[in-house]
């Protein structure tokens, strides 16, 4: 859908009707010791921008519109760890407005260079904070630029209810829909927990009984556990989320970065779908949930993004050789093919 033309006033109006993107839901039968599990990916990766950060930077955008009209003369501020810089740049751009982006070096390189390439100002923290991530450091390198400047608007994904709000409005209805209500079970990556917290209250509105299974990486604090670092980028966090519903939390997984590495490659060698570390470990979550004997008719899998960003990273032996994490994928990976685990995506609707 059209977000409007370079210069045009943004209108809460046009962000919202561009938000409705209906991204493809395709199937996938999960096969694990001769035994079919069958379960629905979200595809993300479709939205403009690549990734579900679009339709939260639709929100965020929106609420800021409603508060105070965007236009040429505005500059945003965010923390990010690519795919939302990437989304507010993106629709900035459209208004003429400017947009600082506050990365650190778990970014992807090419979404640093996407943000770059349109017209970003990129301010990088490499000091870790006390958990050895960098959420902390960033958001304190945002409140610090923000004393500097009161005239920079921050459209604060962590807090901000409008980043829930398009999930909500726009996300849910449209999963009920290709399911034809069908859907008992969501598996999603949780960061700032925005994503999950507004597809908990929309669907809870429209679906009866939906099991909600948040996904987070071993190392993140985002659900709680034990803080470490991990090699994952865009899941995970180094503060509780803020976003989340009671409701959202009573069956939380979490998986290991390495497993979570291992299954998007070999999604990726078996069906040609590339997804990104972010989707890999909401697909571990459920074979995670399977062995623990659940099912369901229809669980659907959010996949937030796609693998093209994740080529020097994720799917890259060189960079986890350099990681020190190359042989602990290959082990996972033997592991699963002992397991006789296999991917075959077959169709992109829920039977009715």
């Amino acid at each position: 859908m059209n977000t409007g033309t370079a210069g045009a006033k943004v209108t809460a109006e046009r962000l919202l009707a561009a938000a409705a993107t209906n991204t493809p839901l395709r199937r996938i039968e999960i096969s694990v010791a001769g035994r079919t599990h069958r379960a629905w990916l979200k595809l993300e990766m479709a939205n403009p921008t690549g990734s579900v950060k679009y339709r939260t930077a639709l929100g965020l955008l929106t609420g800021l519109q409603r508060r105070r009209q965007l236009s040429a003369g505005t500059t945003l501020i965010e923390s990010t760890s690519g795919n939302l810089g990437v989304a507010l740049a993106h629709l900035t751009a459209r208004f003429g407005g400017r947009f600082i982006a506050v990365v650190d070096p778990k970014a992807p390189p090419m979404l640093v260079e996407r943000m770059r390439g349109l017209g970003t100002e990129l301010v990088h923290v490499h000091t870790p904070d006390q958990h050895g991530g960098y959420l902390l450091s960033r958001l304190e390198r945002v409140e610090t630029m923000l004393r500097a400047d009161p005239e920079l608007r921050w459209t604060d994904q962590y807090h901000a209810p409008d980043g829930p709000g398009v999930h909500r409005d726009v996300t849910a209805p449209e999963l009920a829909h290709q399911t034809g209500g069908r859907i008992d079970a969501l598996f999603a990556a949780v960061s700032t927990g925005g994503t999950l917290a507004g597809l908990c209250e929309g669907l809870s509105e429209l679906v009866a009984g939906i099991g909600l299974y948040p996904v987070d990486v071993q190392g993140s604090i985002a659900l709680g556990g034990a803080a470490h670092p991990h090699l994952l980028n865009g899941i995970g966090a180094t503060r509780r989320s803020s976003l989340l519903p009671p409701r959202a939390l009573h069956a939380p997984i979490h998986v290991p970065d390495v497993r979570a590495i291992a299954l998007c490659r070999m999604l990726d060698r078996q069906t040609g779908i590339a997804l990104g570390a972010s989707s890999g470990a909401v697909v571990a979550a459920y074979l995670s949930a399977v062995a623990d004997g659940g099912s369901w008719r229809c669980p659907v899998l959010i996949s937030p993004d796609g693998g093209d960003h994740y080529r020097h990273t994720v799917y890259s032996d060189d960079w986890l050789d350099a990681c020190g994490r190359l042989d602990a994928v290959r082990a996972v990976e033997d592991a699963a093919a002992a397991d006789r685990i296999n991917f075959t995506v077959t169709g992109d609707v829920c039977e009715r």
